[in-house]
């Protein structure tokens, strides 16, 4: 292989130093294709450019090989730390990727347990939903798999420590306790029906059992009630029996287990047909939470090279009989705990399908400072708890695989009711614009994304329509039209015809070559007139008016009546209702109706209530305008508001509410 490389890349790998460490293969479009970790960088690099790997496809990755970069680090551990970093931050093409989902949801209680006060959420502490980062101001509890569990667990600690659930505006304006309290669900602190000291105390043992101390704090409820008792306090020790029932109920509902295992993290592995599934069940303070599934990509291209170096990803890569080669099941979960335990508090204890490598385990237990153990042929209860987790795993994987092949089918009746090319199906793409406003106010236009048969919502772009007459469609659809492809146009001729990035929501430029490039079909959400003014923009700049296709609504609007228009001249034709191919323009067609429509109504609300305002704060972005907004109902009532009112909202210090407050007045 290495007749293909030049010079200085040989040298470079020759010259590299017996440590630890990380490297990072980029393409001539400087593209990175790979990143890898070793325990001994040179003989591990050396092995790619030395041997001949034919036309495997680690192969095809080392002939488009023309520049490398390697960072050496102290230790295996830290070499898998960065790597999976790398990976998770640079998405390489050969390497198995877990993208990012939505941050996990905590529980939160308010207030500290050493901190002392008399604001509400100190003296009176509020548990809530919380989603977002963590600080030192309040307890958190979790991370949960699903916001069902999180409202499920404070549903639970309603039913029997009654602990408060209002905002602390809320809390601190009532005269007289609110329905919760008369359902039992709350102590009624707002209006002094519970001391501070049993408040206090409910707190404790809430915290208790979210910990999954569950039979101490029976055992110190069971001492509280015995205390009253021997005091001659009935009403009291009734107060706390009835708590002890209220819990023991639910223990039994929930079928909490009373066992050792406190936090624990269930990973179960299926990889079929080129994808792969990990579902991930959470135990936490003893209680199953649920589960939730992951889909990790490029797992063929990387499954093929980490197969074809051995398959095992050490620094020698030959599988012998002491050390057979591991199963892509591995691979998969391994790439899976590396990458997602970066930003998600690890349990101390996880429970696998497959083995998982100690040094993998180690490297957490470097990140955390906990030591972390893993077992992969449980008994008991752990037994169980895989079980479901494997079965959970191997249905996601079967319905993920179904709507794939769904979704594909789709696609080829679409490209054949078309007469689009049938070869690269997966490189089909699809742009739907629609246009959206309430009686010519707030015109906003939106445009969807359609490849590799799914919508690509990284690639949605919506467009500010100004200087037309409010409710003219055409002039929106012009403009958007317009300021989409003719910078994209014109960037093409420059350099030549090469595809280029999507262009901005402002029409500028691409910056990022090969993110996307001009659709295979244009779909314009109207009749002969969108698709007229389609034409009209597609002549002047010099496009394939074959692009362009309008999806007319047919007899009384219904839906499954449909018919494509074309700006080309062909003539209209109707699919049928059942048409997978209509199936798909209906949905792409649909997904942009929903994404302008959104946008239209954030756009009107803005100028209607006057958010804008705050957001020209310096400091202030959307999640404190929501907060700001939802506290005090506008803003009139933020420019109502005292300075020490504005300092009491999550995440404004005291420096940002008196800007605030000289900014609204």
């Amino acid at each position: 292989m290495s007749d293909v490389h030049s010079e200085e890349l040989l040298a470079q790998v020759a010259a590299l130093p017996a440590l630890p460490g990380v490297y990072r293969y980029f393409d001539a479009q400087g593209a990175l294709l790979y990143v890898g970790k070793a325990r001994h960088l040179k003989r591990r690099v050396s092995s790619y450019f030395t041997k001949n790997h034919g036309g495997t496809r680690i192969g095809h990755m080392v002939s488009k090989i023309v520049r490398m970069e390697t960072t050496v680090v102290r230790s295996e551990a830290e070499a898998l730390l960065l790597e999976n970093n790398l990976i998770k931050s640079l998405n390489p093409k050969f390497n198995i990727l877990f993208r990012d989902d939505k941050s996990y949801p905590y529980l939160k209680i308010t207030g500290t347990a050493a901190a002392t006060g008399d604001a509400p959420g100190q003296k009176f502490p509020r548990m809530a939903y919380y989603r977002g980062s963590v600080d030192k101001r309040h307890r958190y509890f979790g991370p949960y798999p699903s916001a069902w569990a999180v409202k499920e667990t404070i549903q639970l600690l309603q039913k029997v420590f009654r602990l408060r659930t209002c905002e602390d505006t809320v809390f601190a304006n009532r005269t007289r306790p609110c329905l919760l309290f008369q359902i039992k669900r709350c102590s009624g602190p707002c209006v002094n029906w519970v001391s501070p000291e049993a408040y206090a105390a409910d707190v404790q043992h809430a915290e208790a059992l979210l910990r999954g101390e569950t039979q101490e704090v029976l055992q110190a409820m069971e001492a509280r009630m015995m205390a009253h008792s021997d005091k001659l306090e009935f009403e009291q020790a009734a107060e706390v029996r009835n708590q002890i029932q209220a819990l023991s109920r639910v223990l039994h509902q929930q079928s909490i287990e009373i066992a050792d295992d406190k936090d624990v993290d269930i990973l179960a592995v299926r990889v079929q047909g080129g994808r792969a599934c990990v579902n991930l069940a959470m135990v936490r303070g003893g209680r199953h939470l649920g589960d939730r599934p992951y889909f990790p990509v490029h797992v063929e291209d990387a499954a093929a090279v980490f197969e074809e170096e051995g398959g095992d990803g050490a620094d020698e890569a030959v599988a012998t009989p002491s050390r057979p080669a591991r199963p892509v099941e591995a691979l998969v979960l391994e790439a899976f705990i590396a990458q997602h335990y970066i930003g998600v508090p690890v349990p101390p204890l996880l429970v696998t399908s497959v083995p998982v490598d100690k040094a993998l385990l180690d490297a957490l237990t470097e990140q955390s400072g906990l030591r972390v153990n893993a077992i992969h042929q449980p008994r008991e209860q752990r037994r169980a708890w895989l079980d479901m987790a494997q079965k959970n795993a191997d249905l996601q994987l079967a319905r993920l695989l179904a709507e794939e092949g769904s979704q594909q089918a789709r696609t080829r009746a679409l490209a054949e009711a078309l007469d689009l090319p049938p070869e690269d199906l997966d490189q089909l793409t699809i742009e739907c614009f629609d246009i959206s406003h309430t009686a010519g106010e707030a015109t906003q236009a939106s445009c969807v994304v359609f490849h590799h048969h799914k919508m690509q919502s990284s690639e949605y772009r919506r467009y500010k329509i100004e200087g037309i007459t409010g409710g003219d469609d055409y002039a929106a659809m012009r403009q958007v039209l317009m300021r989409r492809y003719s910078k994209v146009v014109e960037a093409q001729r420059e350099e030549g015809g090469i595809d280029f990035a999507t262009a901005g929501a402002d029409g500028a430029a691409p910056q990022r070559k090969g993110a996307a490039r001009l659709p295979d079909l244009v779909l314009i959400d109207g009749g002969k007139g969108q698709v007229g003014v389609a034409r009209e923009v597609f002549a002047t700049l010099g496009l394939d008016l074959a692009r362009i296709v309008g999806v007319e609504k047919g007899e009384g609007r219904k839906v499954g009546l449909e018919e494509l228009v074309f700006a080309d001249g062909r003539e209209k034709i109707y699919l049928g209702k059942d048409s997978a191919a209509l199936m798909l323009v209906a949905q792409i067609r649909d997904e942009a109706h929903r994404f302008a429509i959104t946008g239209m109504r954030a756009a009107r609300a803005k100028v209607r209530v006057g958010g804008g305002q705050l957001e020209e704060i310096p400091g202030i972005g959307p999640k404190k305008r929501a907060r700001l907004l939802q506290r005090f109902g506008g803003v009139r009532g933020v420019a109502a508001a005292s300075v020490e009112d504005i300092a009491t909202v999550e995440g404004i210090s005291r420096e940002l509410a008196e800007e605030i407050y000289r900014a609204l007045r």
